[in-house]
């Protein structure tokens, strides 16, 4: 496809970040925007992976604690986030709970899977950690210890989760994620501390990543390509 057709389907706005990181190559522009495509989906892929063990990880700690239908008693009378405080994990239960039981297809695993990464990345706010019993960091057991310089601590593990649910966000919306910040320079450091995060966090779950995504995972192959653009 020429370049003119490509833009047009695309948009200049949308391409203008592309070539001018190319230096007006419109072939490596195109080439650009391909591989900013498949390292977006290669990511999604691994966040995707890790918001489901997360999420079945904090399942099944809770479930021993407060019961097996802990979310959906989590917003009924006097459950623990009726709170004026925990506003919104409230009404985003409370709406999936409420569409599954108005089509009478309510059950406790429907509801976490309606659920958005946002939701679990809040169980490590200050305010819900303490309302789950503030044990949810048994969930990383290999988790490195605190010192006195550095917390690893539910907040620590909230500031961690956000930067990867913004990573998803980012993602979700077709923004790009092969540029230095906003700018138009070709750079996958963000992409790459992106992708370590989660991996540090799944050896803290005690989940051998390198064998879940065996034949799955090409991200620094992807960055390896598209750092030879520059």
């Amino acid at each position: 496809m020429i370049y003119k057709d490509f833009e047009k389907i695309m948009s200049q706005k949308r391409m203008n970040r592309y070539l001018l990181a190319c230096n007006g190559d419109t072939r490596k522009a195109m080439t650009l925007y391909r591989y900013n495509l498949q390292l977006s989906q290669e990511a999604f892929t691994i966040i995707s992976c890790f918001e489901v063990a997360l999420r079945n990880a904090i399942d099944n700690n809770l479930s021993a604690s407060l019961g097996d239908n802990w979310l959906r008693d989590s917003i009924l009378d006097d459950g623990i986030f009726t709170s004026r405080n925990t506003v919104k994990s409230f009404e985003i239960i409370s709406r999936a709970y409420n569409k599954l039981r108005s089509s009478g297809t309510y059950s406790h695993s429907k509801l976490l899977a309606e659920m958005e990464f946002g939701v679990w990345k809040y169980m490590f706010s200050p305010i819900q950690f303490r309302l789950t019993g503030s044990r949810l960091l048994r969930i990383f057991p290999n988790k490195a210890r605190s010192t006195p310089e550095m917390q690893y601590n539910h907040s620590y593990i909230f500031n961690e989760l956000d930067k990867i649910n913004t990573l998803r966000n980012r993602i979700a919306h077709h923004e790009p994620v092969c540029f230095f910040l906003q700018q138009p320079v070709i750079d996958t450091a963000y992409i790459l501390n992106e992708y370590q995060k989660i991996q540090t966090l799944f050896m803290w779950m005690g989940v051998d990543s390198r064998a879940l995504f065996y034949g799955l995972d090409h991200i620094q192959t992807v960055c390896a390509r598209i750092n030879e653009l520059k």
